[in-house]
């Protein structure tokens, strides 16, 4: 498994993390300007989310505080993890309705872009949609699904995983939206997603599961949902069956260039 830089913050005997100063500060002008970014961008059920989590502007939140509005909207809560964890792990978290956050927040070199998910991702980009009914099943049934896959399978339901959870659109009232916490934790992707320049594809499961992507440069595809909503007929179809299909099929062409390995 691959390497952190970062470490994760554990919690005091009374179960708090005491962030330093300055990582409060990192997240207050972190979610400042995203807050900003977002509006008009975000779909409707991601910002009833956000009114819901009530986050903190000037401090990192608690996770206990987050933990309190997904149980009683639905049944999730977050886990505290290390920086990077397995796709088992991974798996066995969702499966059993905890949301893995590692306990850091980027560096301000890293203020723009981090490869790896730091609590302001995994808190604002993605606990807001798990107060939805639909996000939260279409989760809980992937990680149930790729705890029971073979690892040759999982690659297939880590791409429709990205073009969802992490990357996907929704169309609102003939405008596309963003649900995908990957974007709506990113100032640029956030603009570039809703812009002229993405190919836009309306949701296809196989397709999705074919198309190759890079983490570190922006989404030239996305696939956009009718509605949030489309998530349940998502979640209630036999995807193991569209991975087998899509395995048969193989992986469409890169829209990309290869990424340079640094000799």
């Amino acid at each position: 498994m691959k390497q952190s830089r970062y470490t994760a913050r554990q919690p005091d005997s009374n179960g708090r993390i005491l962030y330093p100063e300055g990582e409060d500060r990192i997240w207050a002008d972190l979610i400042a300007r995203q807050r900003q970014c977002i509006a008009g961008k975000a779909c409707d059920e991601y910002m009833a989310g956000l009114a819901a989590l009530a986050l903190p502007n000037e401090r990192i939140p608690q996770l206990h505080e987050v933990d309190e509005v997904l149980l009683d909207s639905t049944g999730w809560r977050t886990a505290q993890v290390p920086a990077l964890i397995s796709f088992e792990r991974f798996f066995q978290l969702l499966a059993d309705k905890q949301f893995p956050v590692a306990t850091f927040i980027r560096s301000r070199e890293e203020f723009d872009y981090l490869q790896e998910p730091d609590i302001f991702h995994e808190i604002f980009g993605h606990c807001p949609l798990l107060t939805n009914p639909a996000f939260a099943h279409f989760t809980h049934t992937y990680g149930k699904l790729g705890l029971a896959a073979h690892p040759n399978e999982r690659s297939y339901l880590a791409r429709l995983y990205w073009f969802t959870v992490e990357f996907g659109l929704v169309r609102a009232e003939q405008q596309l939206k963003i649900y995908g916490g990957g974007i709506l934790s990113s100032p640029g992707e956030t603009q570039y997603a809703i812009s002229a320049e993405p190919e836009i594809r309306p949701m296809n499961v196989v397709e999705a599961m074919r198309t190759p992507y890079r983490i570190d440069i922006m989404q030239p595809i996305y696939y956009v949902l009718d509605e949030i909503d489309q998530l349940y007929e998502l979640a209630d179809q036999d995807l193991m069956q569209c991975v087998a299909q899509a395995q048969r099929l193989g992986l469409f062409e890169p829209t990309f260039p290869p990424k340079q390995q640094v000799s």
